[in-house]
Protein backbone atom coordinates (compact mmCIF):
# COMPACT_ATOMS: atom_id res chain seq x y z
CA UNK A 1 0.00 0.00 0.00
CA UNK A 2 1.18 3.34 -0.77
CA UNK A 3 0.85 6.98 0.01
CA UNK A 4 2.28 10.18 -0.88
CA UNK A 5 1.73 12.19 1.70
CA UNK A 6 3.32 15.25 3.90
CA UNK A 7 3.83 14.87 7.80
CA UNK A 8 2.49 17.82 9.60
CA UNK A 9 4.07 18.08 12.40
CA UNK A 10 4.24 20.59 15.75
CA UNK A 11 6.34 23.17 14.29
CA UNK A 12 8.09 24.04 18.01
CA UNK A 13 10.17 20.52 17.21
CA UNK A 14 12.05 22.46 14.55
CA UNK A 15 13.95 25.85 14.16
CA UNK A 16 13.45 25.14 9.79
CA UNK A 17 11.10 22.81 8.24
CA UNK A 18 13.48 19.88 7.01
CA UNK A 19 10.28 18.41 4.33
CA UNK A 20 10.63 21.68 2.47
CA UNK A 21 14.63 21.76 1.39
CA UNK A 22 17.16 19.29 0.02
CA UNK A 23 19.42 19.63 3.06
CA UNK A 24 16.87 18.93 6.00
CA UNK A 25 14.94 15.85 3.74
CA UNK A 26 18.86 14.52 3.85
CA UNK A 27 18.80 15.41 7.75
CA UNK A 28 16.04 13.00 8.18
CA UNK A 29 16.95 10.48 6.14
CA UNK A 30 20.79 10.05 7.11
CA UNK A 31 19.78 10.94 10.87
CA UNK A 32 17.30 7.81 10.95
CA UNK A 33 19.99 5.64 9.31
CA UNK A 34 23.04 7.03 11.59
CA UNK A 35 20.83 6.44 14.49
CA UNK A 36 20.03 3.24 14.31
CA UNK A 37 23.48 2.14 13.30
CA UNK A 38 25.30 3.51 16.21
CA UNK A 39 22.51 4.13 19.06
CA UNK A 40 20.90 7.39 19.93
CA UNK A 41 23.95 7.87 22.45
CA UNK A 42 26.46 7.81 20.06
CA UNK A 43 25.07 10.04 17.47
CA UNK A 44 25.46 13.60 17.50
CA UNK A 45 25.71 16.37 14.76
CA UNK A 46 29.11 16.01 14.11
CA UNK A 47 28.34 12.54 13.04
CA UNK A 48 25.78 13.47 10.82
CA UNK A 49 27.14 16.20 9.12
CA UNK A 50 30.35 14.16 8.02
CA UNK A 51 28.05 11.47 6.69
CA UNK A 52 25.72 13.83 4.35
CA UNK A 53 28.81 15.86 3.53
CA UNK A 54 27.63 19.01 5.22
CA UNK A 55 28.50 21.32 8.37
CA UNK A 56 27.39 20.50 12.18
CA UNK A 57 26.13 24.74 11.81
CA UNK A 58 23.72 23.72 8.88
CA UNK A 59 22.16 20.91 10.57
CA UNK A 60 21.96 23.27 14.05
CA UNK A 61 19.87 25.96 11.45
CA UNK A 62 16.76 22.87 11.21
CA UNK A 63 17.69 21.09 15.20
CA UNK A 64 17.87 23.11 18.06
CA UNK A 65 20.16 19.78 19.62
CA UNK A 66 19.84 15.82 18.52
CA UNK A 67 17.04 15.32 21.59
CA UNK A 68 14.97 17.32 19.36
CA UNK A 69 15.91 15.64 16.36
CA UNK A 70 14.35 12.14 18.32
CA UNK A 71 11.17 13.92 19.33
CA UNK A 72 10.66 14.45 15.68
CA UNK A 73 11.52 11.26 14.34
CA UNK A 74 9.43 9.27 16.59
CA UNK A 75 6.79 11.88 15.97
CA UNK A 76 6.83 11.50 12.28
CA UNK A 77 6.17 7.89 12.95
CA UNK A 78 3.37 8.91 15.66
CA UNK A 79 1.19 10.64 12.75
CA UNK A 80 1.95 8.19 10.13
CA UNK A 81 0.58 5.31 12.11
CA UNK A 82 -2.85 7.65 13.46
CA UNK A 83 -2.62 8.65 9.44
CA UNK A 84 -2.81 4.91 8.17
CA UNK A 85 -5.21 3.83 11.16
CA UNK A 86 -7.69 6.30 10.23
CA UNK A 87 -7.81 5.73 6.53
CA UNK A 88 -7.65 1.41 7.09
CA UNK A 89 -10.56 1.83 9.50
CA UNK A 90 -12.69 4.42 7.40
CA UNK A 91 -14.92 2.49 5.86
CA UNK A 92 -14.86 -0.61 8.58
CA UNK A 93 -18.30 -0.90 10.28
CA UNK A 94 -17.80 -3.14 13.11
CA UNK A 95 -15.81 -2.32 15.81
CA UNK A 96 -14.43 -5.69 17.09
CA UNK A 97 -12.53 -5.36 13.30
CA UNK A 98 -11.43 -1.60 13.60
CA UNK A 99 -9.37 -3.57 16.78
CA UNK A 100 -8.08 -5.90 14.66
CA UNK A 101 -7.02 -3.82 11.86
CA UNK A 102 -5.45 -1.39 14.65
CA UNK A 103 -3.63 -4.37 16.09
CA UNK A 104 -1.96 -5.61 12.77
CA UNK A 105 -1.28 -1.59 11.90
CA UNK A 106 0.95 -1.77 14.90
CA UNK A 107 2.61 -4.17 14.13
CA UNK A 108 3.16 -4.23 10.70
CA UNK A 109 2.97 0.04 9.80
CA UNK A 110 6.78 -0.46 9.60
CA UNK A 111 6.19 -2.65 6.23
CA UNK A 112 4.43 0.07 4.98
CA UNK A 113 5.01 1.92 2.12
CA UNK A 114 4.65 5.92 2.52
CA UNK A 115 6.29 7.15 -0.83
CA UNK A 116 8.35 9.68 0.88
CA UNK A 117 12.02 8.27 -0.11
CA UNK A 118 13.66 10.10 1.94
CA UNK A 119 12.10 8.26 4.86
CA UNK A 120 13.00 4.48 5.59
CA UNK A 121 10.02 3.30 7.74
CA UNK A 122 11.61 0.33 8.92
CA UNK A 123 14.37 1.08 10.00
CA UNK A 124 12.63 4.17 11.68
CA UNK A 125 10.50 1.58 13.73
CA UNK A 126 13.18 0.41 15.01
CA UNK A 127 14.59 3.56 16.28
CA UNK A 128 10.99 4.01 17.86
CA UNK A 129 11.15 0.38 19.13
CA UNK A 130 14.72 0.68 20.87
CA UNK A 131 15.12 4.74 21.58
CA UNK A 132 11.44 6.67 21.53
CA UNK A 133 11.15 6.41 25.07
CA UNK A 134 14.08 8.87 25.66
CA UNK A 135 12.25 11.13 23.65
CA UNK A 136 9.81 11.72 26.93
CA UNK A 137 11.49 10.02 29.88
CA UNK A 138 13.35 13.27 30.69
CA UNK A 139 13.34 15.73 33.43
CA UNK A 140 11.99 18.52 30.92
CA UNK A 141 9.26 16.52 29.91
CA UNK A 142 6.79 18.52 31.45
CA UNK A 143 7.61 21.84 29.95
CA UNK A 144 7.85 19.82 26.81
CA UNK A 145 4.47 18.66 27.22
CA UNK A 146 3.36 21.77 27.55
CA UNK A 147 4.66 22.74 24.07
CA UNK A 148 2.66 20.70 22.54
CA UNK A 149 5.74 18.31 21.48
CA UNK A 150 3.85 14.84 22.02
CA UNK A 151 0.55 15.55 20.32
CA UNK A 152 0.89 13.07 17.85
CA UNK A 153 1.18 10.67 20.10
CA UNK A 154 -1.75 11.40 22.00
CA UNK A 155 -3.88 11.60 18.35
CA UNK A 156 -2.84 8.52 17.27
CA UNK A 157 -3.86 6.97 20.61
CA UNK A 158 -6.94 8.57 20.90
CA UNK A 159 -8.15 7.26 17.72
CA UNK A 160 -7.71 3.97 19.29
CA UNK A 161 -9.01 4.77 22.90
CA UNK A 162 -12.32 5.60 20.30
CA UNK A 163 -12.33 2.01 19.04
CA UNK A 164 -11.86 0.59 22.06
CA UNK A 165 -15.14 2.31 23.89
CA UNK A 166 -16.82 1.26 20.56
CA UNK A 167 -16.35 -2.37 21.62
CA UNK A 168 -17.61 -2.22 24.45
CA UNK A 169 -18.85 1.56 26.22
CA UNK A 170 -18.42 0.32 29.60
CA UNK A 171 -14.44 -0.45 29.56
CA UNK A 172 -13.48 1.79 32.15
CA UNK A 173 -9.32 2.42 30.94
CA UNK A 174 -9.52 2.88 27.22
CA UNK A 175 -6.29 5.53 27.09
CA UNK A 176 -4.45 2.83 29.33
CA UNK A 177 -5.43 -0.07 27.31
CA UNK A 178 -4.36 1.66 24.26
CA UNK A 179 -1.10 3.08 25.27
CA UNK A 180 -0.38 -0.26 26.65
CA UNK A 181 -1.47 -1.90 23.18
CA UNK A 182 1.57 0.48 21.30
CA UNK A 183 4.17 -0.27 23.94
CA UNK A 184 3.62 -3.60 23.98
CA UNK A 185 3.63 -4.33 20.51
CA UNK A 186 6.97 -2.77 20.36
CA UNK A 187 8.31 -4.15 23.68
CA UNK A 188 7.65 -7.67 22.54
CA UNK A 189 9.56 -7.05 19.22
CA UNK A 190 12.35 -6.00 20.53
CA UNK A 191 12.24 -8.46 23.75
CA UNK A 192 12.09 -11.08 20.81
CA UNK A 193 14.85 -9.90 19.06
CA UNK A 194 17.42 -9.18 22.22
CA UNK A 195 16.10 -10.59 24.72
CA UNK A 196 13.95 -13.49 24.27
CA UNK A 197 13.27 -14.87 27.69
CA UNK A 198 11.42 -12.19 28.42
CA UNK A 199 9.19 -12.91 26.04
CA UNK A 200 6.64 -16.00 24.67
CA UNK A 201 7.09 -15.12 21.05
CA UNK A 202 9.67 -17.58 20.42
CA UNK A 203 9.34 -18.11 16.65
CA UNK A 204 11.65 -15.36 15.06
CA UNK A 205 10.70 -15.45 11.36
CA UNK A 206 6.84 -15.86 12.50
CA UNK A 207 7.24 -13.39 15.49
CA UNK A 208 5.06 -10.20 13.86
CA UNK A 209 2.07 -13.11 13.42
CA UNK A 210 3.10 -14.31 16.78
CA UNK A 211 2.91 -10.87 18.44
CA UNK A 212 -0.54 -9.95 16.77
CA UNK A 213 -1.64 -13.11 17.89
CA UNK A 214 -0.90 -12.35 21.58
CA UNK A 215 -2.11 -8.69 21.33
CA UNK A 216 -5.81 -10.13 20.34
CA UNK A 217 -5.52 -12.65 23.10
CA UNK A 218 -5.02 -10.29 25.91
CA UNK A 219 -7.60 -7.18 23.86
CA UNK A 220 -10.40 -9.95 23.99
CA UNK A 221 -10.11 -11.17 27.34
CA UNK A 222 -10.13 -7.85 28.45
CA UNK A 223 -12.96 -6.32 26.32
CA UNK A 224 -15.38 -9.49 27.13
Amino acid sequence: MAFSIKISLNENLYLRDPQESELGKKIIQHGILLIDDIGFESFNFKKLAKRINSTEASIYRYFENKHMLLIYLVSWYWEWLGYLIEIKTLNVVNPRKKLEIIISTFVSASMENPAIEYVNESTLHQIVISESSKAYHTKDVDDKNEKGFFLNYKGMLGKVAKVILEVNPNFPYPIALASNLFEMTNNQIYFSEHLPRLTDIKNKKNKYAEIEKMLEYFVNKMLN
